[in-house]
């Protein structure tokens, strides 16, 4: 069905990405790739459908066979029947009008009849729960909305392989547990499924087969019980809550799910206890009054009321949707309030222009692409030090460690890979030390080395006084670095509050779409 053959590809001007791959993978298998960040599993993903060698320029040996089709002699359109692929950027593949037309267009060019299209976009909406998006544009969603659309858009295809790169990275807890249970139904119908994943969680239930590919080569394959006994920490996994208690109780089998684990968590874990509210003494970082903002006709802000202090470390959770975004835009002027008002450091947002609120907040977006716009990595990093005559050598020093940038520092950030330019967006935003730091998913699409760093650093400029408000679905981590929650949804802030005491309140998780993290559930807390 696929097939490398001593599979090797080097990037115009860059190194060898991966070397002497082989690899075959069955009709019907449903496959996990992943291994640390720039290992070489997107660069496996994209010669698939051919996008290596004829998008991708570089230094192509040995073959891929995808359906009997030899990639780099089949042009890339003539793979798209075969291949359907979902990439890390969805803004990257998202272009019509509305959802609903997003969702079509696929069908079309594959020239199905009416019936069948409107029958396949219904399931698709189905199963992702997006009906309420069809007749929106794909531009005016959230980053986790795209994310599904651009998904659903793939789906409704059935094609033969279907590939994804990072498909959970931007999705709230519910949207990834659809996501996964609409792949497994697609794999039941033959569908071979590959899926590129750092979050390993979301899918580790699904999948029949697991590889780890590292410094461009496979190191692990096999089933994920077989391969998860294997000491895989060394190649940068997030090993789930459950994997880590059946190491801890040594179990002889690996635990694939919380639901698999919950029986041991209860024998062997009691579960922390509640954690007391701090006492809220504190100078305010940030404070909301009855915020609204209205985006293309749409409330997307409801009477927001919040006060962030400053040396907090501040999580803002909710589903894809729920605001998260449009409410930190408002922290450095980029949005002015509809009504009510924000305060940043006792400043009044409306009176205050951007410019002026940048030398106070500094902010990395989801989409990195927003905000990078030099022609070096170099260059982009020290834009806010020499602007705001802030520049620390040391400090700069540690920022190209911490996020693995030494060996980027003269290319231009647009051509790197998603992950690259986004940890180049958060460098750049943390070189001139801003008083108050934003990171919108910090997480998606990095492997466990970059988030203990992370953790790490957040935690040294909460010593030096530093506020970080950090926008996340990745509750494993906001539960580990951040001191309380803000819950969102619908437009407003539901609760305020230290994670035990949110994840332990079912009702305000349910009203919320959110589901406790594994390590609360199993008492590893």
């Amino acid at each position: 069905m696929i097939e490398f053959k001593d599979f090797s590809f080097s990037y115009e001007g860059g190194n060898e990405a991966v070397s002497g791959v082989n690899l075959r993978v069955e009709a019907g298998e449903f496959v996990l790739l992943c291994g640390p960040s720039g290992g070489g599993k997107s660069t496996i993903l994209r010669a698939l459908n051919g996008l290596i060698p004829h998008y991708f320029r570089g230094k192509m040996s040995g073959k891929v066979i995808v359906g009997g089709l030899d990639t780099s002699s089949h042009p890339v359109h003539e793979l798209f029947s075969r291949v359907g692929m979902v990439f890390q950027n969805p803004d990257a593949q998202l272009f019509a009008g509305t959802v609903e037309r997003e969702l079509a267009f696929g069908l079309e060019s594959l020239g199905l009849p009416r019936r069948e299209i409107a029958e396949r976009i219904a399931w698709g909406a189905e199963v992702l729960r997006i009906k309420h998006l069809l007749d929106r544009s794909p531009r005016s969603l959230s980053g986790g909305e795209k994310q599904l659309v651009a998904i659903g858009a793939m789906l409704v295809l059935k094609p033969m392989v279907l590939a994804l790169d990072e498909p959970f990275a931007h999705l709230d807890p519910m949207g990834a547990r659809r996501v996964a249970e609409a792949l497994r139904e697609v794999n039941k119908l033959g569908i071979t499924v590959i899926v590129v994943e750092h979050r390993l969680r979301c899918v580790l239930p699904y999948v029949t087969r697991m590889i780890v590919v590292a410094e461009g080569k496979i190191r692990l394959d096999g089933p994920p019980r077989q391969v998860l006994r294997e000491p895989v920490e060394e190649f940068g996994l997030n090993l789930p809550a459950s994997v880590r208690l059946s190491r801890e109780i040594g179990l002889p089998e690996v635990l694939l799910s919380v639901e698999e684990a919950l029986p041991y968590a209860k024998a062997s874990s009691p579960r922390s206890p509640l954690a007391p509210e701090t006492d809220g003494s504190f100078p305010k970082a940030i404070e909301c009054r009855e915020l609204a903002q209205v985006l293309g006709g749409r409330k997307a802000l409801d009477g927001v009321s919040i006060e962030v202090k400053k040396g907090e470390i501040l999580a803002i959770v909710g589903a894809n949707g729920a605001g998260k975004t449009t409410l930190i835009k408002h922290f450095n002027g980029l949005l002015k309030p509809f009504a009510g008002t924000v305060e940043v450091l006792g400043i009044d947002t409306r009176k205050a222009k951007v410019s002026e609120l940048a030398t106070k907040v500094g902010i990395a977006f989801q989409n990195p692409e927003e905000q990078l716009f030099t022609s070096s990595v170099r260059e982009e990093i020290l834009v806010g030090p020499k602007f705001l005559k802030r520049m620390d050598e040391g400090w700069l020093g540690e920022l190209e460690e911490l996020f693995n940038l030494r060996g980027l520092l003269e290319k231009p950030p647009l051509s790197l890979s998603e992950g690259e330019k986004r940890r180049v967006a958060f460098a750049s935003v943390l070189a001139s030390k801003p008083e108050i730091i934003v990171m919108d998913e910090p997480t998606a699409g990095q492997d466990e080395l970059f988030r203990r760093r992370l953790t790490e650093l957040l935690r040294a400029l909460k010593e030096k006084g530093h506020t970080a408000i950090l926008v996340t679905h990745d509750l494993e981590f906001a539960q580990s670095v951040a001191e309380e929650w803000a819950v969102m949804a619908g437009g407003r802030i539901l609760a305020k509050g230290h994670p035990k005491l949110i994840m332990a309140d079912k009702g305000l998780m349910e009203a919320s779409s959110l589901l406790p993290t594994d390590s609360f559930l199993l008492g590893l807390t």
